[in-house]
């Protein structure tokens, strides 16, 4: 397979054919990011990416699901990526289900017919980086779109029938908008109604902007104990109709996974038990209260 800079890819795809039709990322410019820094966006050239699906179907037919790398391949013009996604059904049919990172420029420059037939061609799951529901955390981090903007994306690609997993950033608004973010980002995805949310702590990146502001003191990230009691006000703030709120992520400090809404009052009461120190927490957690 020909790969090209670092690769990424969602922890739920661990397992997956990674098949890399873009190199970076289109927008690369949220200021908590690095993993494309450095690297310019390009689509690949056809004949790299026929030759990786002909070596896929000889080498990985162990393998039921695919996931197209790296952080913008939804953005691919429609014709070349239904004729990705056509080769992909014939020479690997045995897949169920092909995955892919969507943003909401990506998602903006398809029309519903159009991410439907993707979902015809297998696409069965999309994961879109919310970070935050704070419009002005938003702008804070260069996202690049409101919370408007995200709610309207991120239906239309549901309306598709394509599964939405989003993910949030524990942290990401500083401890002068903590909560701000955290009862917003519940209200978003409430508004979205999505099928999976992961919670990530957020993990300053050395370099990156953000990273720079906590350094010389214009911003600050919340603490073990505030991120804690973020996620309890973003989980009490989201109303899932049948969703699962996840944040077992490495980077977290209490794992939890909730099935919404059914699951929703307990792990608030574990949320709390933990605050109030009832709960054996993970070592890094405690070393930082």
């Amino acid at each position: 397979m020909d790969y090209q800079g670092n690769i990424f890819r969602p922890p739920s795809e661990a397992h997956s054919i990674l098949l890399q039709v873009t190199t970076g990322c289109s927008h690369n410019k949220c200021t908590f990011c690095g993993m494309y820094k450095g690297t310019r966006f390009s689509i690949k050239d056809d004949a790299t990416i026929m030759a990786d699906i002909d070596f896929a179907a000889k080498h990985c037919r162990r393998q039921n699901r695919l996931f197209l790398c790296d952080g913008d391949a939804l953005i691919i013009p429609q014709k070349r990526l239904v004729k990705i996604l056509e080769t992909v059904r014939k020479k690997l049919p045995w897949l169920e289900r092909i995955g892919v990172y969507a943003n909401t420029k990506s998602i903006q420059r398809k029309s519903v017919d159009e991410l439907k037939e993707l979902r015809q061609l297998g696409i069965g799951i999309a994961y879109m980086g919310l970070e935050s529901g704070d419009d002005v955390t938003l702008t804070a981090i260069k996202k690049g779109a409101d919370s408007k903007k995200m709610i309207e994306m991120g239906r239309k690609i549901r309306s598709a029938g394509i599964k939405l997993s989003i993910t949030v950033l524990l942290g990401v608004g500083g401890t002068e908008r903590s909560q701000q973010h955290a009862t917003e980002t519940g209200r978003v995805l409430s508004a979205i109604d999505p099928e999976y949310v992961g919670a990530l702590s957020l993990m300053l990146t050395p370099n990156t902007p953000l990273f720079v502001d906590q350094q010389q003191g214009r911003w600050q990230l919340p603490d073990a104990n505030g991120m804690l009691e973020e996620l309890g006000s973003m989980l009490a703030a989201t109303e899932l109709s049948n969703g699962y709120f996840h944040a077992n992520h490495a980077s977290n400090y209490l794992p939890i996974k909730a099935k919404l809404p059914e699951d929703k009052v307990k792990t608030l009461e574990l949320i709390q038990k933990a605050l109030a120190g009832k709960v054996n927490l993970k070592p890094e957690y405690m070393r930082a209260l």
